[in-house]
């Protein structure tokens, strides 16, 4: 990491918590639930987040790598295989076209986590009335989560960028990865979720090294009891949910390294998505049954992105842009959306056989 992408990077994660804090210290001092009407409020700012720094790689991506001759420019898509053509003697030209490029990266990464968090969802609505969690702790609870998907995120993506470099046929292990990820998807599309809080991994862990304190205690994470420090309920659901994250990392990290090998780019698209989780999970929650159809929509996503990370070159070769990546994303959850709104009864028909 040079000089400047150091600068770059670590503005973006001062930007990222500053407005967390904002959102903890202003918006939400107080535990309560969430109601349609402001999650539906919340999603709008999260996304004008996402889209407003589409705008800004649009405009000055250059900035994210501290471009400034077409030599830097010609060595990072190279780097990371970027697929637009440098003019010897046009380096504003190629500028405009490099950012064009990124910014479609970066938006098309953004739409295909933010689709594939919705699995993530179902499980975390899955996981908290599994453990018996009050709606009003809902919030709490996933806002620290965002804060450490964030961090596993970063630890995540940069490793595998680094052994994507290093050993490029990883990414065929990726790519059949998620194609067996989808067929999987697929095939328990109609299975309900469950989860039992005794036998969890994470619960037994927990309760194996660590002092847990047998029933909730408000909005608490630890409580102390007879001069000793106790993991409270609350705590270990939080821990559940980190591991969940990290479970749907390994199937939406590397479908976003089939759009661009650029690890910052999968990085703020990561992160934007993330943070759109919340406000996304109480949308979710309030339309549970309405798009029926979004798992199919969401496996043959995946199943997708896998071929495209197997026969990446190949596409290349035949002019498949990351635009036309783009077009096929929006198009299978167009689809799988509004399959879900016209067949709205045999949606839910076939979900409880």
């Amino acid at each position: 990491m040079g000089p400047r992408e150091l600068i770059f990077f670590a503005s973006f994660i001062i930007l990222i918590l500053a407005v967390l804090m904002i959102d903890l210290g202003v918006f939400n001092r107080k535990s309560h639930i969430v109601k349609f009407k402001e999650a539906i409020i919340w999603s709008i700012v999260w996304v004008s987040l996402g889209l407003a720094f589409f705008v800004l790689i649009r405009t000055h991506g250059d900035l994210i790598h501290g471009i400034d001759t077409n030599e830097e420019l010609q060595h990072i898509t190279q780097k990371y295989e970027q697929n637009i053509t440098i003019q010897p003697d046009n380096f504003e030209q190629n500028l405009v076209n490099y950012r064009k490029n990124l910014s479609l990266e970066y938006i098309t990464g953004y739409v295909i986590e933010y689709a594939l968090s919705i699995d993530n969802v179902f499980v975390m609505i899955v996981i908290f009335m599994a453990f018996g969690v009050k709606p009003v702790y809902y919030k709490r609870v996933l806002f620290w989560g965002i804060l450490g998907a964030i961090i596993m995120r970063f630890l995540f993506i940069f490793t595998s960028s680094a052994l994507i470099q290093r050993f490029e046929w990883i990414l065929y292990i990726f790519g059949g990865f998620l194609i067996l990820t989808g067929v999987k998807l697929f095939a328990t599309r109609n299975k309900e979720e469950k989860i039992d809080p005794e036998k969890h991994p994470v619960v037994k862990f927990s309760a194996k090294y660590f002092p847990v304190y047998p029933r909730y205690v408000r909005h608490h994470f630890f409580v102390k009891k007879k001069k000793v420090w106790m993991l409270t309920p609350l705590f270990v659901v939080l821990l559940v949910i980190e591991f969940s994250d990290v479970i749907f990392a390994v199937d939406s990290v590397p479908a976003i390294f089939s759009i661009t090998k650029d690890p910052y780019v999968v990085f703020f698209s990561n992160i934007f998505a993330i943070l759109g989780l919340r406000s996304l999970f109480f949308l979710v929650m309030n339309l549970f049954n309405i798009f029926t159809y979004l798992k199919h929509g969401l496996s043959i996503l995946l199943t997708f992105i896998g071929f495209k990370m197997i026969f990446g070159h190949q596409l290349k070769e035949i002019g498949f842009t990351t635009a036309y990546s783009l077009y096929v994303v929006l198009f299978i959850l167009a689809v799988s959306i509004l399959a879900s709104l016209v067949f709205p009864k045999k949606a839910v028909e076939t979900k409880k056989d």
